[in-house]
């Protein structure tokens, strides 16, 4: 049998200013008393690209970042920034154009390739970019989303971003969505992810390219940022540069600090 694609954690001081090389945390201990998730202080420390993946997209790369991080329900900078991000959009892409970026094109091809109609459930990367185009500009969420959801508008990745305290456990699973399996999307209700690559942790789904769940959702009381950046268009040099703009982000808007990028997938 075939060994799953792991990812390991490279010199992240060697490639941002607020890096460190900060050891995984404590062992899991994912529920408390009541049986519900708590708060944790656990690193990521491992990826696996299940099978189902690489044999529908062998060229995948995927970046996770985490760190401590501040939460403001907003910031006037950051605001700034988004707001010319949406200007440059207008200017250069129409609703159509946007499919052809090639982090978009290729998360749509994998879409298809697992069975989902990328139309109906679209990439985060492409929904947030038509809403733009369309003239509905971006919710202002609070400082973490906002500048994940900028990251993803300037590169074309669909990037998720979790409450990393929330996650259960050290160690995540990128897979397909079964049939029947239960994902609450965050102001979605329940969302059907059969045919939608999903990152799963030791409880269950927290985030597909879509749409990520309630339970990992990034609230402010988050202290610990983790984003995972999906490159499903293999493309190691646009992913490494969109979770270095994710850390410059971090440490302009959110006090980021502990900074921590590592890579996974086929063309690390």
């Amino acid at each position: 049998m075939a060994r799953p694609l792991l990812f390991w954690r490279v010199a992240a001081a060697a490639l941002h200013p607020c890096a460190d090389r900060t050891p995984a945390g404590a062992p899991l201990r994912p529920f408390n008393g009541n049986g519900l998730i708590s708060r944790q202080n656990i690193a990521i420390v491992e990826i696996i690209v299940s099978s189902g993946i690489r044999s529908i997209c062998p060229g995948f790369v995927g970046a996770c970042v985490e760190a401590e991080v501040e939460n403001p329900a907003e910031n006037p900078g950051l605001g700034e920034e988004m707001s010319r991000c949406e200007a440059r959009l207008k200017a250069t892409l129409d609703t159509e154009g946007v499919k052809s970026l090639p982090p978009v094109e290729a998360t749509r091809r994998v879409y298809r390739l697992c069975g989902k109609d990328p139309s109906r459930y679209r990439p985060a990367a492409e929904a947030l970019m038509r809403r733009v185009l369309q003239g509905k500009g971006l919710y202002r969420i609070g400082t973490l989303v906002d500048l994940v959801n900028l990251a993803s508008m300037e590169s074309g990745y669909s990037i998720g971003g979790f409450d990393a305290g929330m996650v259960a456990g050290p160690r995540l699973t990128l897979g397909i969505g079964r049939e029947g399996e239960p994902y609450e999307g965050i102001g979605r209700g329940r969302v059907n992810i059969a045919g939608l690559p999903v990152y799963r942790d030791g409880v269950g789904g927290i985030g597909t390219p879509t749409c990520d769940h309630e339970r990992t959702k990034i609230t402010p009381a988050t202290s610990r940022l983790l984003c995972l950046v999906n490159g499903y268009d293999g493309d190691r040099a646009g992913v490494e540069r969109t979770a270095l703009r994710i850390a410059g982000l971090c440490r302009k808007y959110a006090a980021g600090a502990g900074c921590r990028i590592s890579f996974y997938g086929a063309a690390v």
